[in-house]
């Protein structure tokens, strides 16, 4: 893929393929170091924020972005998958209630909600 742009767009797909809820593509590249780009989705279960967190690691090592490092995967409540200049955050409904990612990054730019149409 060229650019990071294309390979968020390639995780928003993923996860909208195996029904996620709720995802959202934040920019946040000049906020912090940490970062380009936080994906945040939600599932219902932990069942499915799992099965969320298998296909996107297996769809991204196949596509030639292998994840650098997760956790929260054993809880499966909150797992947080770090590709280098993106990071996604996959939770329970309830703990992105709780949580609130989307609240503390207001400042971030270019914040999006992903629909299949926008692929």
């Amino acid at each position: 893929m060229e650019n990071i742009k294309q390979w968020v767009d390639k995780i928003c797909e993923v996860l909208d393929d195996k029904k996620a809820l709720d995802i959202e593509t934040i920019e946040i590249g000049k906020l912090t170091i940490i970062a380009d780009y936080f994906v945040i989705a939600s599932g219902r279960s932990t069942l499915q924020v799992k099965a969320l967190c298998d296909e996107l690691e297996n769809a991204m090592d196949e596509a030639g972005m292998p994840v650098f490092r997760k956790d929260g995967y054993e809880g499966g409540r909150w797992i947080v998958m770090d590709y280098g200049s993106i990071i996604v955050h996959l939770f329970h409904t309830e703990e992105r209630q709780f949580y609130d990612l989307e609240r503390l990054w207001t400042d971030g730019e270019n914040r999006s909600q992903y629909h299949q149409q926008d692929a």
